[in-house]
């Protein structure tokens, strides 16, 4: 059965990413790769990643462009074959459909609304609607033009879940209680989460910064978020 936990590889080191799935691999099976990594290692660091071991790859790119930019860029990463590749819901459906139509053997998946912005946050950016609405607006539009996949807050899973059954809802900004929030502003335990409606949560930091060499103290803190949700 598939973890629900996919494991956030939020750095710029190969060699460090590479320890985590490792050390981490028993219990997880989805990793994100985002630009952090991406823009340092390129395809070629992901498929050094795949040395390491078979794992289903989450590349969080949240490309954004008119749509035949976003066409070529994903055409240039779908050897890759990612499971997920984001886009972000707010480029149009015809950007998301130029996504889809270049890679047919992936899941684009729309990002919506950010998880650290707050209601103030984004209301300065002029928006008329709160965040929910929003979301719910883009998420729409997504799944119209092709996605089948959707990233939001946790606070957002249930409106997102009422709008599709099948769609894959993946929520970061979560945290287990008595962690560090860093940058994340909506944030919800993993439990809540999933209860919620999300068939996945992103974690990394609440797991990565516990690396300790052997990768002990990670393990012990994938296992308490798995049992959790258990």
């Amino acid at each position: 059965m598939s973890s629900p936990v996919i494991l956030a590889l939020d750095t710029k080191d190969l060699s460090q990413a590479e320890s985590w799935i490792k050390s981490s691999n028993e219990f997880i099976d989805h990793y994100k790769v985002g630009l952090e990594f991406f823009l340092r290692n390129g395809v070629d660091g992901i498929r050094k990643l795949r040395t390491v071991a078979d794992f289903e790859l989450f590349l969080d790119l949240k490309l954004y462009d008119i749509p035949n930019t976003v066409k070529g860029a994903v055409e240039s990463v779908a050897e890759l074959k990612p499971k997920f590749l984001t886009v972000h819901a707010s480029g149009g459906s015809k950007m998301i459909t130029a996504a889809k139509d270049a890679l047919p053997n992936g899941s684009i998946t729309a990002v919506t609304v950010l998880t650290s912005f707050s209601e103030e946050g984004f209301s300065a950016l002029g928006q008329s609607q709160n965040i929910e609405e929003t979301s719910k607006n883009w998420a729409k539009l997504a799944l119209a033009a092709g996605a089948t996949s959707l990233v939001c807050s946790p606070f957002e899973v249930a409106t997102l879940r009422d709008l599709s059954n099948s769609a894959i809802l993946i929520t970061p900004g979560v945290r287990v209680p008595g962690d560090d929030l860093g940058d994340q502003v909506r944030v919800m335990s993993p439990k809540e989460a999933i209860s919620a409606g999300a068939n996945f949560v992103v974690i990394g930091r609440s797991i990565t910064q516990l690396w300790d060499g052997n990768g002990k103290a990670m393990q012990k803190k994938i296992e308490l978020i798995l049992n959790s949700l258990a």
